[in-house]
């Protein structure tokens, strides 16, 4: 009795055993789902046949050598030569277009072939100005235009008409101021003997880099140069009077007039004037 009772809780043993492995090895097979789950049906999958591979030259050839094909290849040969043409019209005229054409300005060659000349000063630059600041903007014109020529380091005769009338008679007779009835204003400028025009001219030649090329062949000075003699004034007093523009004449024991000084009893210097 006692036995047959241990084989049978043995064999149920064994039967647990088995049943313990076989779950545990096949949980991947079972799904568990819950009760109030939504199933949802399974959509079929289709599997589509792969594509021919496409062959482009045969199937161009295809297309040229159809009638219909020579159609759309006639027509798209032409399209094709009507494209050219347009693109090479466009690069033609970009081409033109891009090519520099030869400038002209208002500021060189028909200025200076039809302005008056001041004989002698082919190897220089003259200005007339004035050093009164009596008018001020006619003063800061004067000196801008001075500063701007003098940065070129080329030698520049200054003509200043309030130290020297006789320079306002020559710029009034090389400019015909009483001929045509017209008010020179100050400062004027001659480059090479040829007249340029005033302090705007001067201004817009420097800033489009014109001027730079009016003043070549013009001799430079030496970098910070100043006239020993006058200071860059470019007057002295007379040594015939000592500027007081009258002398004493022993021939005829009388006082005269000095004729070697201007109004203001001044004469040009020597060593940058001459």
């Amino acid at each position: 009795m006692d036995h047959n009772h241990h084989r049978d809780n043995e064999f149920e043993h064994q039967e647990i055993q088995k049943a313990k492995a076989s779950s545990k090895f096949n949980r991947s097979k079972t799904i568990h789902t819950p009760r109030n789950s939504i199933e949802c049906p399974e959509k079929p999958l289709y599997l589509y046949p792969s594509p021919h591979s496409i062959e482009r030259n045969g199937s161009i050839k295809k297309l040229h050598c159809s009638p219909l094909g020579s159609m759309v290849g006639t027509s798209f040969k032409g399209k094709v030569k009507k494209l050219y043409s347009i693109f090479d019209s466009l690069k033609e005229n970009h081409h033109r277009s891009s090519i520099p054409k030869p400038q002209t300005t208002k500021y060189s060659k028909p200025l200076i072939s039809s302005s008056p000349l001041l004989p002698g000063t082919e190897d220089r630059v003259v200005i007339y100005l004035t050093s009164i600041r009596g008018i001020r903007r006619t003063f800061e014109d004067c000196y801008t235009v001075k500063m701007i020529l003098g940065s070129y380091r080329v030698k520049v005769d200054e003509r200043d008409v309030s130290m020297h009338i006789a320079y306002r008679k020559e710029l009034q007779s090389v400019m015909g101021e009483k001929k045509n009835n017209n008010i020179v204003t100050l400062p004027q400028i001659f480059i090479k003997g040829k007249y340029i025009g005033g302090a705007e001219l001067i201004k817009q030649l420097n800033e489009i880099g014109e001027l730079r090329k009016l003043l070549r062949g013009i001799p430079l000075r030496p970098i910070g140069y100043i006239c020993e003699g006058c200071g860059d004034v470019r007057f002295v007093p007379c040594s015939n009077c000592d500027g007081s523009r009258k002398f004493f004449d022993e021939d005829d024991g009388q006082i005269r007039r000095c004729l070697v000084c201007n109004e203001n009893g001044l004469v040009r210097c020597t060593l940058c004037c001459s």
